[in-house]
């Protein structure tokens, strides 16, 4: 029995060698931990966690990935932002890999694992398309919100994972034989009328400031020849990857997001999270719209939509009087799983048409 445990203990040992990034890669300035340098690995990865996911699960996994792997290649997105993370370790990597070729291969190399729901792999896909990297990071979601779309989308599930030793190590095998997959990534600009008292400027000092999702920025404005950038105005820019949406759907995952904020300990687990969820969109009208949901609220009320079906020219969009939700939708389900295609057969396949571009102009 001890013989198998020490044999079990080694090929662990070399498993982990496979995702093991050195101290001088990750900490500028700092000198290699061995000389000749140490073994190479074939699938080097940085960390991110959000440690607010899934109840306690994202504290509990940062513990295990920093006990398995360099502590310094795991960070808690609650205490570093990604941004900064990166650009750190990649200022850092193309001052050492003119130098060192053990530099070099980790660069060519290096994959992501983020441990998070949707907006948290929303955010560092967001980031990395920001960074305009000649060779885009690969990213492994590791699911751990309440619907997990785009983890399940990908082939990784949208159940939340265990944070034990194997389970940890599991999924990084699964990382180790992925193959690369592409996504669209597909880019908002969102103009909004300026309320009539108060404000919602962001980049005004505001106190509190004005808190925006990850993946919207604003801006003054888009162009130098931007005619639209009129005067009461607010501009915003951002991109997703999952799905955008306007409406009632939209209402319900902000009531989310801040009951989560303002009641944290009442978010414990992937369950009653997406009990909590199920419960907003009942007393949001989802099943009951005209006692709930005053058709004021509809999105024919509230903005003009169009799109671009050919380049150059766009088309007014119809949207009955009864609408309640637009859901611009990049994967194959949305909302924990829900499939809104349906099952594909010859007619759905001959009526589908695809949309280039779409803008919406807010009647607010």
């Amino acid at each position: 029995m001890e013989g198998t445990a020490t044999t079990d203990t080694v090929s662990d040992s070399d498993f982990l060698k496979e995702f093991y990034i050195p101290n001088y890669i990750l900490v500028p300035e700092s000198k290699p931990d061995s000389t000749p340098p140490p073994q190479l690995p074939q699938c080097p990865v940085l960390v991110f966690i959000n440690s607010k996911s899934g109840g306690q699960l994202g504290a509990d996994l940062f513990k295990t990935y920093s006990a398995l792997l360099n502590e310094n290649q795991v960070f808690d997105l609650g205490k570093e932002a990604p941004d900064l993370v990166l650009r750190r370790i990649y200022l850092n990597l193309e001052k050492l890999k003119s130098h060192d070729e053990f530099a070099a291969k980790i660069q060519e190399k290096l994959r992501i694992i983020v441990a998070g729901g949707d907006g948290t792999a929303g955010w560092l896909l967001g980031v990395i398309c920001d960074l305009k990297l000649s060779h885009p990071l690969p990213i492994a979601t590791m699911p751990l919100g309440t619907g997990n779309n785009l983890p399940f989308a990908f082939g990784w599930g949208k159940k939340n994972p265990g944070t034990d030793v194997q389970a940890v190590m599991s999924f990084m095998k699964k990382v180790k034989n992925a193959k690369e997959m592409k996504i669209d990534n597909w880019h908002i600009l969102m103009r909004m009328r300026a309320p009539k008292e108060g404000s919602c400027d962001p980049i005004a000092p505001l106190e509190p400031p004005l808190e925006l999702p990850h993946s919207l920025h604003a801006v003054h404005r888009v162009s130098p020849t931007d005619d639209l950038n009129m005067e009461g105005y607010i501009t915003f820019r951002g991109g997703f990857w999952n799905y955008f949406s306007m409406g009632m759907d939209a209402q319900v995952s902000y009531a989310f997001h801040s009951e989560r904020k303002l009641h944290p300990e009442k978010f414990k687990n992937q369950l009653i999270n997406q009990s909590t969820y199920a419960k907003l969109g009942c007393s949001q009208g989802w099943f009951l719209a005209s006692l709930f949901h005053p058709s004021s609220r509809n999105i024919a009320h509230l903005a003009k939509v169009e799109i671009m079906k050919r380049s150059g020219k766009w088309e007014k969009l119809h949207v009955p009087n009864s609408i309640r939700s637009i859901v611009c939708l990049n994967l194959p389900s949305f909302s924990g799983g829900l499939n809104p295609w349906g099952t594909p057969d010859s007619n759905k396949r001959r009526d589908v048409s695809f949309i280039c571009s779409l803008v919406i102009h807010f009647k607010f």
